[in-house]
């Protein structure tokens, strides 16, 4: 049951009580004993941060600790000597109370930096400029999404580093960071997801920085963050200076044919440009349906592919527009412009499965994931479904797990996205109305309503609305095709995947680990299997037909192993400059990733399309440890040059295949 508003100010109150009890203790214990005598006040600074408003209180109180001695014995009782790198590593990657100093001390800098607090050694300026390097250093911290490495070591704690550093943010200021800020938005809208509420954010802060009285940034940053600003709050002529909705409908009936006509463009051009969608501009599609229609191409930014699409199927582009795209669900329009331009309604099923779409009824199960998962969709979770099934379909790489993992089902929605749409409405339709999916593995029926009453739900966050619906049961599928391959003595993604994700993963199937030992008995030959099986150089320059499962060993900043990952092989091909890349779909949220010893993986500016990611071949392969194929089509025995496969071998050596047995 949740807690109330004043349920939630009693915790609160309790919890900053136990914290002043425990710092009064630690304040009458000898100097000699305090490191010893400090965990009781982390314990207890730890559940205070649990709680949504524990961040402030904590720093009211930053003072008395450190008074206390909560820093004595320790790394921090020194802040002169801390390094802003370390720190930054330390919030990603620490536990428990190496955690929650780093958190006390970053608040003990803050005081300093703001003047409430002083220190010997540790002037003012010097701490806001510590802690600005922080900030920059943790971007994702502060508004997300965070990579598979976060994710994995921060586990449960994740939301609580993410308030704390976005209160530092708050109190520090924007200005230290605006410059990379702007950047980092820049760069995840390359990628172009699915789910922007984050990037939207971002936007916003950056806006109210340019806006107030605060040091400017450089012109060449400014006009890119110009661009975000007005293709999110004025992209065109008509609502420039953000007038609101109601405005901008009644300018536009007052508005000429060439008016018009630029506002269609210049929505088009905006939202092309950035990824992101306008809350104007589902206004003027509305309008246009009823006044223009044949401004609907300009104002979606359509080629002639997209307007043929149009032009065939004009009643359900419009019925689409009608039921689903509104200024709360604006982002989808960009969704409904890649619809067009992939071609899909010419697929016989699409277009009836999107009229059964239209009008399905929603179970009271879906109807409550909807409103628990996706801000605002209390006021119309069917609308938000559609929205939701229109932006997978159009933007199938823009497909994220959010800050939970399931990397497995956010991979199979966006290769049924992009090989079998028509299927991916059927998993919508049975999840949404029926409340079950059915699936079968190895000929026996497998119906999700059914594990989903054995085993609990895992909770989602950031997640899209086709996700919040679809993924729950088809985790308890996923997981359970996996239980009953538990005592087969090898991985059980060789039967899980083509069985999950379709007819066209290969049924060949090749793993660089030893299930039962971790050892690589023969990393040498999976290597070279893999170049005989992708690489265009010596698999006769046969592409790959259909998007294929793997699964990747994902490694930190550092070279060291953080767990298993799945993610799709789009392409194998060349990049601008020759270099053989695999380009990739990733379901993390953000894709540019550094794996450590130079395996930085790239999202853009190396062929990449709107989200992939990509490596040059012998660092992925340094990387891959499942790849699935077809037996007919591998080349045997490639002539593999033996300096490329002891490339890729040794890569894997220095990291996650450190410490295991390599033959």
């Amino acid at each position: 049951m949740d807690d109330t508003p004043d349920d939630t100010g009693q915790a609160l109150e309790r919890l900053t009580q136990r914290v002043d009890d425990a710092c009064e203790r630690l304040a009458r214990t000898a100097s000699f004993a305090k490191f010893t005598h400090a965990a009781q006040v982390l314990e207890a600074t730890r559940r205070l941060l649990t709680h949504p408003d524990g961040v402030p209180a904590l720093y009211q109180r930053i003072g008395a600790l450190t008074e206390a001695g909560v820093f004595a014995g320790s790394d921090w009782e020194h802040p002169e000597q801390l390094q802003p790198t370390l720190a930054a590593n330390t919030l990603k990657l620490a536990r428990d109370q190496t955690l929650i100093l780093e958190c006390l001390s970053e608040l003990r800098l803050v005081a300093i930096a703001e003047g409430t607090a002083s220190h010997p050694t540790l002037d003012a300026d010097t701490a806001r400029r510590f802690l600005a390097r922080v900030l920059a250093l943790n971007l994702r911290l502060i508004f997300g999404p965070v990579g598979e490495s976060e994710r994995v070591h921060l586990g449960r704690n994740l939301p609580m580093v993410q308030r704390h550093q976005r209160f530092i943010a708050e109190q520090v200021g924007f200005g230290e960071v605006i410059e990379e800020l702007i950047g980092e938005i820049w760069r995840i809208l390359a990628q172009r997801p699915v789910v922007v509420g984050h990037v939207k954010e971002m936007i916003t802060s950056v806006a109210v920085y340019l806006d107030s009285d605060e040091p400017g940034v450089p012109a060449a940053r400014a006009r890119g963050a110009e661009r975000l600003i007005s293709a999110l709050y004025g992209p065109t002529r008509g609502c420039q200076e953000d007038p609101g909705l109601a405005v901008y409908q009644e300018r536009l009936a007052s508005m000429d044919e060439t008016s018009l006509r630029n506002e269609a463009l210049g929505l088009g051009r905006a939202m092309h440009d950035t990824g992101l969608v306008s809350p104007y501009h589902p206004v003027f599609l509305h309008f246009a349906l009823e006044q223009s229609p044949e401004l609907l191409p300009s104002a979606l930014g359509l080629s002639s592919t997209g307007i043929d699409a149009l032009g065939c199927y004009p009643e359900l582009v419009h019925t689409l527009i009608r039921r689903a795209i509104w200024s709360e669900t604006a982002q989808a329009v960009y969704g409904l412009a890649g619809l067009l331009e992939r071609g899909i309604l010419y697929s016989g099923p699409v277009a009836p499965a999107l009229w059964r779409q239209i009008h399905l009824p929603l179970c009271a199960a879906a109807r409550q994931r909807l409103v628990d998962r996706i801000p605002g969709a209390s006021a119309a979770p069917e609308a938000f479904l559609l929205a939701g099934a229109i932006s997978v379909l159009g933007q199938p790489r823009g497909l994220g797990q959010g800050n939970s993992p399931t990397c497995q089902s956010a991979r199979a929605l966006s290769m049924w996205s992009s090989n079998d749409p028509d299927y991916l409405l059927q998993i919508v339709a049975w999840a949404a109305r029926d409340d079950d999916v059915v699936a079968h593995f190895e000929g026996q029926a497998l119906s999700s309503a059914e594990l989903l009453a054995r085993y609990p739900e895992a909770p989602l966050e950031d997640i899209d609305p086709v996700s919040a619906v679809a993924v729950p049961h088809l985790d308890a599928i996923y997981h359970e095709m996996g239980r009953r391959c538990a005592g087969r003595g090898e991985d059980p993604h060789r039967w899980v995947n083509p069985e999950f994700h379709g007819w066209w993963v290969g049924r060949g199937f090749s793993i660089a680990v030893d299930v039962a030992t971790g050892a690589l008995p023969d990393l040498r030959g999976f290597a070279s299997r893999f170049y005989g099986c992708y690489h265009p150089g010596y698999n006769g320059n046969n592409p790959v037909i259909h998007p294929q499962p793997a699964g990747v060993a994902v490694t930190d900043s550092s070279g060291a192993f953080v767990g298993w990952h799945a993610i799709t092989i789009e392409r194998v091909s060349t990049d601008p400059d020759g270099v053989v890349r695999v380009y990739f779909f990733n379901p993390n949220n953000d894709s540019t990733q550094d794996w450590g010893n130079g395996v930085m993986v790239s999202t853009e500016g190396n062929g990449e399309r709107h989200g992939e990611s990509s490596l040059p071949f012998e660092q992925f392969l340094s990387r891959l440890y499942i790849f699935h194929y077809d037996p007919r089509e591998e080349a045997l025995d490639p002539p593999v040059p033996e300096a490329e496969i002891s490339e890729v071998i040794a890569l894997a050596r220095n990291s996650w295949a450190a410490g295991r047995a390599i033959h």
